[in-house]
């Protein structure tokens, strides 16, 4: 073996030798200054925090379910105020923010169902919610509009939500009682004992 080829050897050797070196050494400063992190921290995070790097959990997001109950509680304050105008405006907002999180949610179920079904179940029910959220705002802008005078305007969201929800739920009974009190359907529901 000549000289030149064992030095070229040992240069190969060498670098091979230092490069993990340097490799070890900055896993070796990683490690001390990452901090670590247990699960219940991870669990506990604040979703509220500003300097939360997950964009779509703040208030001021306006495709989020925290930016669609700021708006929910704007348009109260607005009611209580007898701000109708700003309280339809709010309630508009609130119903299309939450009727979207309702469509992508049953979107991701429908994508992932068979798939991780898990994955699936969590959509599902959180498009559960934001549908519950959403009839809710449609809801209460039925009522501003009866506030307002304006019957006309609350019937066909009267019947979104009557057909959403199911007549026999809560909201549901609710909303057909609107629609008898303004008059555009006469049979009460559920029948009263009288007309039985």
């Amino acid at each position: 073996m000549s000289k030149i080829n064992y030095i070229c050897g040992c240069e190969r050797l060498l670098a091979v030798v230092l490069g993990l070196t340097l490799v070890n050494l900055s896993w070796s400063i990683q490690a001390q200054e990452a901090p670590t992190v247990t699960e219940g921290e991870i669990q506990s995070e604040d979703l509220t925090n500003p300097g939360n790097t997950r964009p779509l959990t703040q208030a001021d997001s306006v495709l989020s379910l925290q930016g669609g109950q700021r708006l929910m509680t704007e348009a109260n304050e607005a009611i209580n105020d007898e701000s109708y105008e700003l309280a339809v405006s709010k309630l508009q907002q609130a119903r299309q923010v939450f009727n979207q999180l309702t469509n992508f949610y049953l979107q991701l179920n429908t994508s992932f169902a068979g798939i991780d079904n898990r994955i699936a179940d969590a959509q599902k029910v959180k498009a559960a919610e934001t549908g519950q959220m959403r009839d809710e705002a449609t809801y209460q802008l039925a009522l501003v509009h009866r506030a307002q005078n304006q019957p006309e305007l609350a019937v066909p969201l009267l019947i979104q939500v009557i057909r959403s929800q199911n007549i026999t739920s809560d909201l549901g009974k609710k909303s057909y009682q609107q629609l008898y009190e303004i008059g555009f359907v006469d049979t009460p529901f559920p029948a009263s004992s009288q007309s039985q």
